[in-house]
């Protein structure tokens, strides 16, 4: 297993294109009310967004897309909207697997999902593992996922295995038990909606992630704002922690 470092403790190589891409997809309830549709109608433009997101960060040569589905927070959302997501969810998984499968994409999720019904959690299951081994774009859902759960699982999985350990616990003993270890973190990470916030979402691992913030509603997020979003990254200057001299002495 490939256990990736923190920026904390070592600087990672600098990318012209994004490693790795975490975006929360905000807006489709507010998209589907501009048109006066149902809010699922939102929902359901927002799986076509994503496949076109997919697809693209497959072209500019994005290793890792990480998606936030549904958060831990999301099941205070209306009865019939959280019934209509799982519904979506599932529906989702099983017309898109296998074309995951073909185009070389590795699925993986990460969040509590033994609040989901047996059937979500034995699709999320069969689809893992049926592209387990694919080589192309690694794909994340975050899916009754927060990011204080994330740390707090890994604490608790540290204390099950060796309860001395956590007396002297640093950052290399926790990365292993993360949600993400198999991931690099973060490089950017994008939020639709116009709302400025990362919402509980990947604490640990956005500690020196570019933000970028577009008011574009995820079902109108194409490819085109996707690349404004690289390009915005590209004129960062990423120091984690060292100044722009150091930079250019390095150059």
């Amino acid at each position: 297993m490939t256990l990736f470092g923190s920026s904390t403790q070592q600087v990672p190589q600098a990318r012209c294109i994004p490693q790795h891409i975490a975006i929360i997809m905000d807006g489709n309830g507010r998209w589907a009310k501009k048109r006066f549709l149902p809010r699922v109608a939102g929902h359901r433009q927002g799986v076509i967004a994503v496949r076109g997101i997919i697809k693209a960060c497959a072209e500019f040569g994005v290793d890792y897309l990480t998606l936030f589905a549904f958060s831990s927070e999301n099941w205070r959302r209306p009865k019939e909207e959280v019934n209509l997501l799982m519904e979506l969810f599932v529906r989702s998984l099983e017309a898109e697997i296998e074309a995951m499968h073909e185009n070389n994409i590795r699925l993986k999720v990460i969040g509590d999902i033994s609040s989901f019904s047996t059937r979500l959690q034995n699709l999320i299951r069969e689809g893992v593992d049926q592209t387990q081994n694919n080589l192309g774009l690694t794909l994340t859902i975050a899916a009754n996922y927060g990011g204080r759960w994330d740390i707090m699982q890994a604490i608790k999985q540290i204390a099950d295995v060796n309860p001395q350990a956590l007396v002297e616990l640093n950052e290399a003993d926790l990365l292993p038990y993360l949600a993400m270890h198999y991931a690099p973190e973060p490089d950017l990470f994008i939020r639709t909606g116009g709302e400025m916030r990362i919402s509980n979402f990947l604490l640990w691992q956005l500690a020196y992630t570019e933000l970028y913030f577009t008011p574009i509603l995820w079902p109108d997020f194409d490819k085109a704002a996707l690349s404004a979003a690289i390009d915005s990254y590209q004129g960062r200057e990423r120091r984690f922690g060292r100044t722009s001299e150091q930079l250019e002495e390095n150059v």
